[in-house]
Order: C-alpha cells, then structure tokens, then sequence
C-alpha cells in the first residue's frame, strides 16, 4: 500500500512537551483518527505537518518527499480553524474567492457543494447558515482543489446530534470516492464510526498506531442465549476455545481465545443437544480498547 505520509520521532516542546517522539504512517485510500482528549497533542502535529508550528525534533515526508513544501501543500486540503467566510455574501460567493486563492476552476464549486449537500442553498448568505452548515461549507472549500489527502480538526465540534450525522455520511463519501482522510477527534465513537485506523494520542505521546480491528489483543466475543443456560454454559467449557464463560444480563458470554466463526460454533452446541435462541460475535468496543490502552500505558 502506498505510503501518504510517514512521521518519525516528531517532538514539539513549548514551555512543556506538547508532542513527544510520535512516529506514524499514513496509507492511501484509508481513514485515520488522531484519537486523544483535548490538549493530547493532536493540532500541535497537525500544525507542524502544514508548516504553521516549527518542530522541536523529528521529520516527516509527504508523498515520499521530505517536509511540506508549496507543491506538497496543494495536494492537501486542511480544516485546522474555522474559514472566515464573508458572512454578507452567499457560499457561492465565499467558494469563488476560495477557488481563486487556490488557483481552482469555479466548475468545482457546484461539485463539491453537492459533495456536502449544500447545492440548494448556494446562494444564501452565509450570516443564514446554521453551524452544521458553515462546517460543511468549509469541508467544501477544502476540497476546491480536488485534494490527495483532507485534514479535519474537531469536524464534529459543538454539532447537534443530526449535524455530528451528516459529517460523518459526507466523510464516508469522500473516502469512498479514493481521498485519504486524517481526522482529529475527542470522541471515542465517532472515530470508530468512520475511521480504518487511528492514532491514540496521550499527553504528546502516541501509545497506539495501527488499525482499528488490530487495536485490541483479543478475538472478539460471542453473546449467546438458549433456555438452558447451565447447559450451554458447560457445553462451551467444554470446547476449550474460550478464555472464559459468564452469565451477564441473561446472556452468556464467551470471550473468544481460539476464532471460531458463528456458524461453526452454532453446529458443535447442536450437536450437544444445546439449541440457541441468540448468537451474536463482537468485538470490543473502541472504548473499552482505549481504556485498556491507557491503563496499560500507565503501568
């Protein structure tokens, strides 16, 4: 897999460390989060990776080549700040003075105002907008120059329920059509709704890179019911296939220590004679994996 971006030992010290030693990469064609609570570090690195913050320590490179220069920046597309729309003229308005700054043709303004569902408004004043709305039309400034990679700082920030909604449906798109994203966040779901892999940032320091799925060191879990559940219980004690075995809220569950699919675990309890009314096979929450994490980075 192509390689967008690769960071090594990336440190920024103000008065205290903000990033410490940080090393990561990012593979085309994927999602990351930057996953951390607020002051973890996240748009620290984002501003050393755009040239906005001078690095203490540390490279990166960009499509192969080292640093940012002028010609790497224009195949970005970075939301780090609010944009400062003119709030008098329409986001039509708003996206040709954008276009023209970048050197982008106004065919694409149309284009990428359906990309965030704002087409129909396109000649309302932005002073008109509801805050979900000035996101989207900033995502859509982003994407004016038709960029490898988009960068969205806090996308979801302040966004009511509905609004969180349409951010995340309009970054799933984007990613389908081939542009790689990295996404900071705070929020441990909206990470695991629309991001492949991600970065766990603490205090500066990255304790987790990599997928997802990979996350957590174990195989998931099976949550099962029949109407003998001292039988089942024994029955899957006696596959020795599982780490453990509890009764929890009148489900059974099964932590998975050998993988086994549902179907294949449905055929070996019949044939012990038990029958299921539920089989259902998890993974642990993003949650649950973060929690870990840093209880792990603590000891």
């Amino acid at each position: 897999m192509e390689k967008i971006l690769e960071v090594r030992n990336l440190t920024k010290k103000f008065r205290q460390i903000a990033v410490n030693n940080i090393s990561f990469d990012v593979e085309k064609g994927n999602v990351y989060g930057l996953l951390g609570p607020n002051g973890s570090g996240k748009s620290t690195t984002f501003g050393m990776l755009l040239t906005t913050i001078n690095p203490t320590s540390g490279n990166w490179k960009w499509f192969g080549k080292e640093g940012t220069d002028p010609e790497t920046l224009k195949k970005i597309g970075a939301i780090i700040e609010q944009p400062n729309f003119y709030p008098y003229l329409s986001a039509e308005k708003n996206l040709q003075i954008v276009a023209t700054i970048k050197g982008a043709p106004f065919s694409r303004i149309d284009e990428v105002l359906e990309t965030v569902n704002l087409l129909s408004r396109k000649k309302d004043a932005f002073s008109t907008f509801s805050l979900g709305m000035k996101q989207r039309l900033a995502i859509a400034s982003a994407l004016l120059a038709n960029p490898e990679v988009l960068i969205l700082d806090e996308p979801t920030n302040g966004l009511d329920p509905e609004g969180i909604i349409q951010i995340r449906e309009i970054i799933n798109s984007i990613a389908k059509a081939g542009t790689t994203i990295i996404v900071a966040s705070h929020l441990l779901d909206e990470i695991e709704k629309i991001c492949s892999h991600v970065i766990v940032l603490k205090h500066g320091t990255a304790i987790y890179s990599g997928s997802v799925d990979a996350m957590s060191n174990t195989k998931g879990f099976f949550e099962l019911k029949s109407d003998d559940a001292h039988a089942l219980v024994a029955a899957l004690n006696s596959l020795s296939i599982f780490s453990s075995v509890a009764e929890k809220d009148n489900l059974v569950i099964a932590q998975i220590l050998e993988d086994i699919s549902a179907s294949e675990l449905n055929k070996k309890l019949f044939e012990k004679g038990v029958f299921l009314s539920h089989l259902s096979k998890k993974k642990e929450s993003l949650e649950t994996q973060f929690l870990e994490l840093v209880k792990q980075s603590n000891s």
